[in-house]
C-alpha cells in the first residue's frame, strides 16, 4: 500500500517501462485489462477498488490524491497511460515537466474507454505509438494531434530514429518543423544511411525534394534542410544549416587491433584522431570489430561501452578469408590471421573497398569501413 502525503516522495516499485494509473470503478476495471495486453506494464489505483488479487498481479494500490503520485512515476517510466479527465491530468502534470527530450510519454484515456489521447512527448517520448498501440487494445479512437502525423510528413524530431540516427544539434528542430508542415521548400541531402525513412504509402509531399549532395541542396534555395551524413560538412556546406538539422547515420565500421594491455584512453585516442583525418563524424560510428583474441581486451571493452556501439569479433579463419593489402607474416605468428583491422572492418561492412585500409599508431592500428544501404 503506497501512502501518499503532500512534500513526501512516494515509494514505488517500478518493474515495466509503462505505468497505468485509475482512479474510478470503471477507470480500474479498464485498467486491469489494459494490463494484460502491455505485459511491460506496472498498474496503480486507489486501494477502495481493492479485488485482493493485487499481490499476485503486482498491482500497487495507493491511498491520497493520485496528484501526489507522480513525481515517482514521472522520471520512473518512459510513458503513463492515465485513465483520469484531461483538464485534471495537465494541472497535475504541469509543475513536473522539463523538457520534450526528457518527459514521459503521456497519454490519457477518458472513463468509458472511447478516446486514447496523446498528450505529452508525443514523438520523442512515444505518445503517439503508445496511444495507437492502447486504442488498438481497447477498440478506441486514437487522438493524435501533431502536425506531422495529421499531415502524414516527415516528423523532424524523429527522421531516422528507428535506424539509430541521432541530429547534431537540436536547435534548429523546431524552426525545420515548421517549414516541413507549412508546406515550405525542403531539402532532403542523403549521403550515407538507410534509404527506407519515408513511412507513408504515398509519394513525398510535393514541398520535399531529395537531392544526393549539399551543393546541389543548396543551390535549389530550400527553407529548410535535413541533411543526412556521417562526413564533417565544409565551411561552405554549413550555410544549409541556417535552417537545417544535421544527422548521422550510423554507417562506420572500425576494424581495431592493438597490443595486449592498450589502454581505452590511447585507442580512443587513435579512433578520434584517425576520424577527425578522414572528416568523419564519431557519431556516425556503428561498431567495433577484431579478432576474437580480443574479446576480453580492457581496452576495446571500455571504449565499446563507453560510445555504445556494436562489438563484433572473428575467428583466425573467419579474416584470412578475406582478400587484404597487405598480409602480415608477424600478425600471423601472433594471432593466426594475417591481418586484423582491415580484414574485420570488410567482413562487418560488406565491402571490398576501404575508407581507411589502415593506420599504425603507438599500440593501435585502425581501418574504417562505410556501411552502404540501398
Amino acid at each position: 500500500m503506497i501512502t501518499l502525503s503532500e512534500g513526501v516522495m512516494p515509494s514505488i516499485e517500478q518493474r515495466g517501462d509503462y505505468a497505468i494509473i485509475a482512479i474510478t470503478k470503471h477507470g480500474v476495471e479498464m485498467a486491469r485489462k489494459l494490463q494484460s495486453s502491455f505485459s511491460h506494464s506496472d498498474l496503480y489505483y486507489m486501494s477502495k477498488f481493492e479485488r485482493g488479487d493485487e499481490a499476485a498481479r503486482g498491482i500497487q494500490m495507493f491511498e491520497g490524491s493520485v496528484r501526489m503520485l507522480f513525481p515517482a512515476l514521472f522520471p520512473s517510466y518512459k510513458g503513463l497511460i492515465i485513465i483520469i479527465s484531461l483538464g485534471a491530468v495537465i494541472r497535475m502534470i504541469a509543475p513536473l515537466l522539463e523538457d520534450k527530450k526528457k518527459d514521459p510519454g503521456i497519454v490519457v484515456i477518458d472513463d468509458k474507454g472511447e478516446h486514447v489521447i496523446s498528450v505529452l512527448s508525443g514523438h520523442l517520448g512515444g505518445a503517439n505509438e503508445l496511444t495507437r498501440e492502447v486504442a488498438a487494445a481497447l477498440d478506441a479512437r486514437a487522438v493524435i494531434t501533431t502536425a506531422s502525423d495529421v499531415q502524414g510528413t516527415i516528423a523532424v524530431d524523429l527522421f531516422g530514429r528507428r535506424f539509430g540516427w541521432v541530429w547534431e544539434s537540436a536547435d534548429k528542430l523546431t524552426p525545420v518543423s515548421a517549414s516541413v508542415v507549412n508546406e515550405e521548400q525542403v531539402a532532403v541531402v542523403q549521403e550515407s544511411g538507410e534509404t527506407g525513412w519515408w513511412l507513408y504509402n504515398t509519394p513525398l509531399p510535393a514541398n520535399i525534394h531529395v537531392y544526393a549532395s549539399v551543393a546541389e541542396a543548396i543551390a535549389s534555395q530550400p527553407k529548410a534542410a535535413l541533411v543526412v551524413t556521417h562526413r564533417v560538412l565544409t565551411p561552405d556546406e554549413e550555410a544549409i544549416l541556417a535552417n537545417g538539422v544535421l544527422y548521422r547515420p550510423k554507417v562506420l565500421a572500425l576494424g581495431v587491433g592493438c597490443n595486449r594491455g592498450t589502454s581505452a584512453e590511447e585507442i580512443e585516442a587513435v579512433i578520434t584522431e584517425t576520424l577527425a583525418e578522414l572528416k568523419f563524424s564519431l557519431s556516425s560510428v556503428k561498431a567495433l570489430c577484431t579478432i576474437d583474441l580480443k574479446k576480453d581486451e580492457e581496452g576495446l571493452l571500455a571504449v565499446v561501452q563507453k560510445y555504445g556501439w556494436v562489438f563484433e569479433t572473428y575467428t583466425p579463419e573467419q579474416l584470412n578469408e578475406v582478400p587484404i593489402d597487405d598480409p602480415s607474416e608477424t600478425v600471423y605468428k601472433f594471432t593466426g590471421a594475417y591481418a586484423v583491422s582491415e580484414p574485420a572492418a570488410k567482413l562487418y561492412s560488406g565491402v571490398s573497398t576501404l575508407a581507411l585500409v589502415k593506420k599504425k599508431s603507438g599500440n593501435v592500428t585502425v581501418s574504417v569501413a562505410v556501411i552502404p544501404f540501398t
